[in-house]
């Protein structure tokens, strides 16, 4: 139902249009008025309580003082892009819908492999569903991998609603597109063309501020031209990776999403701020990077450390790396340990819980049942640095050439902490049974049922008790 911004004007309208659908379990009841939630990457809570006490956030300043609902939220583990992203878009964690990690090792195949590729969905998205319920939704990514996820079951095939396994294609299409390749999107791919013109910018550099303010500014036009029911906008953590709280850099990148998210909610929509993972430092106060390499270790406790990485069977994944390396060197703080044959699994976890920089290391199936993780998809040990530690393979495998500031990164317990902040009054779910983070009490991935179902009942309950 694509919709005029002036439809949406009078939120406490009596006749509000609300369509239900259903998706991976859950139910979702539309508000009727625009519902978009803006995904910060790498944003820890500290990112946006500096930037207002410098004042560089009034709209979200304003949210918090009572105008809106902020609650302390977990993502869900690995505290990565790619799963997160993807938990949000289907309103799960891995365990679901099966993406691991940026990148795994793909046991089937015996390869290392981006996992970037619609074909490892194991679950519809909540786009989907609602696209197919007759909702007009919109996607815009930052990166374009991003967006060869999230547009499954949207803009091309996609996992069956029916939950049959099958890819299946949409009867109707949404939008969804990149700020990075914002010049090639067209309406047979894409759902929209002309995205250059339309929003009046240029297209972006990949490694800058510039690509996650393209996605807002797009997001801001679609919703004034077009309409929108459901609308989510994925940033990039380009600038949380070099800059931390409070700093210059960092404060002007948040006030430029208040900006946006103030023009969204003027144009009438529900606007969620929430975070795919936080960000920790990782380097010692002269700026060189904690970095324990995992593989190098583990052949230590194996006393093989004379092997040639890659000849003995072990190998560790590092489920951050992905295609855009520069700011992070693959470096996070969440490891896969793939163990040759016949090695003490048990003894090996104890040894690597007793390094210093780990936080803990967990067997496979203990990790799957403990982060919700696909158990076929992350390795024999799974491994989380502390959050003042990024974990690696061995120091050759690894480029640092392209780390020009001291290294921040993320994956693990030290970026499991995150914001949530709705531009409505809600009542507060009750606090997540999870035996791990500090308390918290909505996920990430609850943005799409907060901002629709959780509105609709509130404003129905309202409704009736007045």
């Amino acid at each position: 139902m694509v919709a005029t911004s002036g439809r949406y004007q009078d939120v406490q309208e009596s006749h509000v249009e609300r369509t239900k659908f259903t998706v991976n379990g859950r139910d979702y009841t539309t508000p009727g008025v625009p519902v978009v939630v803006i995904c910060i990457d790498g944003s820890e809570p500290d990112y946006h309580l500096e930037a207002i006490k410098a004042g560089s956030m009034p709209w979200l300043a304003n949210v918090l003082a009572g105008q809106g609902s902020s609650w302390e939220a977990h993502c869900a583990m690995p505290a990565l892009t790619n799963p997160n992203n993807v938990s949000i878009a289907t309103g799960h964690p891995p365990a679901l819908h099966g993406i691991s990690g940026n990148y795994i090792f793909d046991s089937t195949t015996g390869e290392e492999v981006l996992m970037n590729d619609k074909k490892f969905l194991r679950a519809p998205t909540v786009f989907a569903a609602a696209n197919e319920a007759g909702l007009d939704v919109v996607v815009v990514t930052a990166k374009d991998k991003l967006r060869r996820l999230l547009g499954a079951g949207l803009v091309e095939d996609g996992p069956s609603l029916a939950g049959t396994g099958e890819f299946v294609a949409p009867t109707r299409h949404g939008i969804c597109f990149s700020a990075e390749k914002a010049d090639q999107a067209t309406v047979a791919d894409n759902g929209i063309e002309g995205v250059l013109e339309l929003v009046g910018k240029p297209l972006p550099q990949v490694y800058s501020a510039d690509l996650s303010e393209f996605a807002l500014a797009a997001g801001v036009q679609i919703l004034k031209d077009r309409g929108a029911d459901l609308m989510y906008l994925s940033l990039t953590d380009y600038i949380q990776h070099k800059n931390a709280p409070g700093t210059p850099v960092a404060n002007a990148f948040y006030a430029m999403i208040d900006h946006y998210a103030a023009a969204l909610e003027a144009l009438g929509a529900i606007v969620i701020l929430t975070a795919d993972h936080g960000m920790s430092a990782k380097s010692d106060a002269s700026g060189k990077a904690n970095v324990l390499f995992v593989e190098d270790e583990v052949r230590t406790i194996l006393g093989t450390s004379d092997v040639q990485p890659g000849t003995d069977g072990l190998r560790v994944i590092l489920p951050i790396t992905d295609p855009y390396t520069v700011h992070h060197g693959a470096l996070g703080s969440f490891a896969s340990v793939y163990l040759p044959d016949g090695v003490d699994r048990d003894a090996t976890i104890e040894a690597l819980r007793a390094l210093e920089g780990v936080q803990e290391a967990y067997g496979r199936e203990e990790a799957a049942k403990r982060f919700c993780l696909p158990p076929d998809r992350i390795g024999d040990i799974v491994v989380l640095g502390e959050a003042g530690t990024a974990v690696g393979r061995y120091a050759a495998w690894h480029d640092l050439s392209g780390l020009d500031a001291p290294l921040r990164s993320h994956g693990a317990l030290g970026e499991l902490q995150i914001p949530f902040i709705i531009n409505r009054v809600l009542p507060r779910p009750d606090q997540l049974d999870e035996p791990y983070g500090e308390p918290a009490h909505v996920h990430n991935y609850d943005a799409f049922w907060v901002g629709t179902t959780l509105v609709s009942e509130h404003e129905l309950s309202s409704a009736a008790t007045a």
